[in-house]
């Protein structure tokens, strides 16, 4: 399958990482925490690269920007919250935290990047 525009950029692209790092860690919890915290955190880390996706896919300066400012930027803010309750519930190992982080640490100046770079251009 031949990737589209929005596969290609690097914010999409770690946005997917940890994505997949957050499910990776969440699946081992224990049924309590997976129920709770570990649904959560999943939900919201899916959300940023399905509102980049989507952002894109409408087509419109205005959608995108919208899908970026409101949607995608607020479910980073959400895994950063609930990265934050698994760390203070010792969900989390100091492994999962060094491959964690660095992601994270990448992901947000680069949404706000991307979201400057879509703020430059009309159309």
């Amino acid at each position: 399958m031949e990737a589209t525009n929005f596969e290609k950029l690097r914010v999409y692209q770690l946005a997917e990482s940890l994505a997949d790092e957050i499910w990776n860690t969440a699946r081992g919890w224990a049924p309590f925490a997976r129920d709770t915290v570990g649904k959560q955190v999943v939900r919201a880390a899916d959300g940023i690269g399905a509102n980049i996706a989507e952002g894109c896919g409408r087509g419109s300066f205005q959608d995108n920007r919208r899908f970026i400012i409101r949607i995608g930027r607020g479910s980073l803010y959400e895994v950063k919250h609930w990265l934050r309750r698994a760390f203070r519930r010792n969900l989390l190992t100091p492994a999962q935290v060094k491959k964690i982080k660095p992601i994270m640490d990448e992901l947000s100046p680069k949404l706000n990047a991307y979201l400057k770079s879509i703020g430059t251009r009309k159309g």
